[in-house]
């Protein structure tokens, strides 16, 4: 069986378009980062958009493979990033992923020229190591947010 054919390119540009429009949301977790006062303990600045505590940190003492991140994200959001990534390095990676998202959305918001569809086809032949990787950040960001909370 062959592919199908290719949308023309007046419907790729329209396709790449709304693609953009699902994903410039990421700027708005930007915005809120910015918007936020980065707690000083590295943990707890969520709080502020009126959600609780950690429970897994409030039970054991132990922080969750997420503690830091919302704290991270704003202190990369208002140019910390020493900072930030003294508080978790995975968060920085994070960041920088929905950084790029929210720029690449608005770039091919405005002229469309294909990048989603380059992107995914590049995915879709490493995504194993992709989520391996990201997987792994995870659980070393993980790790070091235990080491420096616990020790």
């Amino acid at each position: 069986m062959s592919a199908p054919a290719p949308p023309p390119p007046r419907e790729r540009r329209l396709i790449d378009r709304l693609v953009s429009l699902l994903l410039l949301p990421s700027g708005t977790v930007l915005t809120v980062a910015l918007l936020l006062e980065p707690d000083p303990a590295g943990v707890g600045t969520h709080r502020q958009l009126g959600l609780g505590g950690c429970t897994m940190l409030q039970l054991t003492g132990w922080p969750c493979p997420m503690c830091g991140m919302t704290t991270t994200f704003s202190l990369a959001a208002h140019g910390r990033l020493v900072e930030a990534l003294l508080c978790q390095p995975y968060g920085v990676v994070l960041f920088g992923l929905t950084l790029a998202t929210a720029l690449v959305a608005l770039v091919e918001l405005v002229r469309p020229t294909g990048r989603w569809r380059r992107f995914w086809d590049w995915l879709g032949l490493k995504e194993g190591w992709i989520a391996a990787a990201l997987v792994a950040g995870l659980i070393l960001g993980w790790v070091y947010k235990l080491l420096i909370t616990l020790g």
